[in-house]
């Protein structure tokens, strides 16, 4: 059977063994794909019953009675869950504060246990954010460490030997997305974890396009720190509050730069000299946001339900028909693909290139183009990122969405619109 039909689609829907998940989330516009759960994951539909909940009984009965009833340690249970997908021990994970704060906490305790050593090595494809945390650090610090950044060889992929080159015995901490940002290139953990150690670095990932999408096995690959937003595959909603991971082993040597109450050993004891909480609380700051840090639990229950290695191997399926579609219809229209074709160094997102990337991007969101509306995210300069969710994704939507990518080329459809950037891409 032709893979370019609706059929060929339809037929693996029938047969996903995840395809119930799909009715557990706020999907119910006939006239929408939603193609961007690699930047804001969609609704779980227990979500609003859960948060009404905090809001009606927890709040609004129980009061301030409800710390002593759940949101005290709130942030330690949700942070045990999320290690069942991440390959950590239940109190190795901790959620709290923003990805950015979790990686300036984390990385200014190893820069500071690492004294003596000067070097930070990240590379050229990282998320923006973790190089400006990395750099503010270094004028932190008197301007006493140094960044390197490894080059990409393709503007796709890092190569191990690329990052290899630059361990030395001067190396402090290395931090590297576990899957990039662009396009969807996975680094092997096990691999650069290992050759870091051997150099006497600490290892430093960035989870955030990778849990809840692909398998992660951090203790196996003896990684030493982590952080995570939940806002993506976690589906916990805009801006909600990430996680960090400190291997147990070092979560007594490694000190939290923000000295808040609740990482106090003794918080309601109320003293004024500080003393850090023994384990990973201690890298806890101020009081969590208990509305946001709830909404995080239904998906990471999802998840857990299913299995990551049953959603790593639907997401394979996915982004694997995607491939072969771009190679059968896109291909021949001028589009490039931005994503790794081997399985093992790809997660779960495809990024296809076009020189009019962002006109397209706005073509297929606009519904009245061609009848549906396709969500995507553009990415500068010329990446349309496909997000691939297996809670929720279908094979037929990704039919469709390649059938709406060759005809705005083909029909030219993108030229009704502005190359003016939304503030918001």
């Amino acid at each position: 059977m032709d893979i370019f039909s609706a059929k060929y689609a339809q037929e693996f829907d029938e047969r996903d063994p995840l395809k119930l998940y799909r009715k557990k989330f706020e999907l119910n516009d006939a006239d929408l794909i939603y193609l961007d759960g690699n930047s804001l994951g969609a609704l779980p539909k227990a979500t609003p019953d859960r948060i009404k909940q905090v809001i009606d009984k927890e709040w609004g009965y129980r009061l301030i009675r409800s710390w002593n009833e759940g949101w005290y340690d709130r942030s330690q249970k949700i942070g045990a869950k999320i290690a069942q997908l991440i390959g950590a021990q239940p109190d190795e994970v901790i959620v709290a504060d923003s990805t950015s704060v979790n990686l300036f906490k984390l990385a200014y305790g190893a820069l500071k246990l690492q004294k003596g050593r000067s070097k930070i090595i990240s590379d050229q494809l990282n998320f923006p954010s973790d190089i400006y945390l990395l750099q503010g650090l270094i004028d932190l610090f008197g301007q006493k460490h140094k960044l390197e950044l490894a080059k990409s060889s393709d503007g796709m992929s890092i190569s191990n030997e690329e990052i290899e080159a630059l361990l030395d015995d001067d190396t402090a901490l290395v931090t590297l997305s576990h899957v990039v940002f662009k396009s969807a290139y996975m680094y092997d953990m096990k691999t650069i974890t290992e050759r870091v150690h051997e150099h006497g670095g600490l290892m430093l990932w960035d989870l955030s396009h990778a849990v809840g999408a692909v398998p992660v096995n951090l203790n196996a690959c003896n990684v030493d720190m982590a952080i995570g937003c939940t806002y993506k595959y976690l589906n916990g909603g805009p801006g909600s509050l990430a996680f960090l991971y400190v291997r147990k082993d070092l979560q007594e040597k490694l000190n939290s730069p923000i000295w808040g109450w609740f990482g106090e050993d003794n918080p309601f004891e109320f003293g004024l000299d500080y003393r850090p909480a023994q384990g990973i609380r201690k890298f806890l700051a101020g009081t969590p946001p208990v509305l946001s840090l709830t909404a995080i639990e239904p998906a990471v229950d999802m998840l857990n339900e299913a299995g990551m290695n049953n959603i790593r191997e639907k997401s394979l399926s996915l982004t694997n028909y995607l491939i072969a579609l771009f190679y059968e219809v896109l291909q021949p229209l001028g589009y490039r693909l931005g994503t790794p074709t081997d399985p093992a160094y790809r997660g779960s997102h495809v990024s296809i290139k076009h020189q009019e990337a962002y006109r397209i991007c706005k073509a297929l969101i606009d519904k009245n183009v061609l009848g549906k509306s396709v969500i995507p995210d553009f990415r500068e300069p010329d990446n349309i990122r496909l997000g691939i969710t297996p809670l929720y994704t279908t094979f037929s939507e990704i039919f469709e969405a390649t059938v709406q990518l060759q005809r705005i080329v083909k029909e030219k459809l993108y030229t009704h619109f502005s190359t003016a950037r939304d503030e918001v891409t």
